[in-house]
């Protein structure tokens, strides 16, 4: 099996591709050790003591190494777990978790119930344009809410603590969706 490694916008973060899927729907972000029980594959990653986050996509794993940790001595280590996950065919989430169902997220602001149309063409353009694009680099985006004019986006994997993050979100994501959407007028992350 062979795992291609891809480096991201955040120098602290790689992005690890095994070439097959990882996750069938979805994505999810594992910022901290506690949050990683429900994985076998996240426990094994942060067991190193040199991680400090790790992300699951579509088809690829993004980790973020902790501080002061060269990507030298951590990436020889991320691909041997990889490797013994995806080999021994061992299940991505622990049985008896809630790993499988889909949470909502609750928005971050209390949303005007007279702003549902342009909530769902902000969604729209986050799921079709802005989500497959930043999975590229590793990371995610979602939908934290709406409220007079300003949109509110979670980062999560790689986006997560990348110092061009700030830039993406302002010049790139923002532009984007004040494009298509006139009603937005600053996008914030949260």
């Amino acid at each position: 099996m062979l795992i291609r490694t891809e480096q991201t916008p955040n120098p602290a973060s790689r992005k690890f591709l095994p070439g097959q899927t990882v996750m069938e729907g979805g994505t999810r972000d594992f910022p901290d050790v506690e949050s990683a029980e429900a994985s076998p594959l996240a426990s094994g990653l942060f067991a190193n003591g040199m991680v400090e986050g790790v992300f699951f996509g579509r088809d690829f794993i993004s980790v973020t190494a902790a501080p002061g940790i060269s990507w030298g001595d951590l990436e020889p280590v991320v691909l041997e777990t990889l490797l013994d996950h995806f080999v021994s065919g061992a299940p991505l989430f622990a049985q008896g978790t809630a790993a499988g169902i889909l949470v909502e997220e609750v928005p971050t602001v209390e949303e005007d119930p007279a702003d549902a149309d342009i909530i769902d063409q902000i969604k729209e353009l986050i799921e079709t344009r802005v989500r497959p694009a930043v999975a590229q680099d590793g990371g995610d985006i979602v939908y934290r809410g709406y409220r007079d004019g300003r949109l509110y986006l979670g980062m999560q994997g790689a986006c997560s603590g990348c110092p061009s993050s700030t830039i993406t979100l302002k010049r790139g994501i923002e532009n984007l969706i004040r494009h298509y959407v006139p009603e937005v007028e600053s996008v914030e992350a949260v």
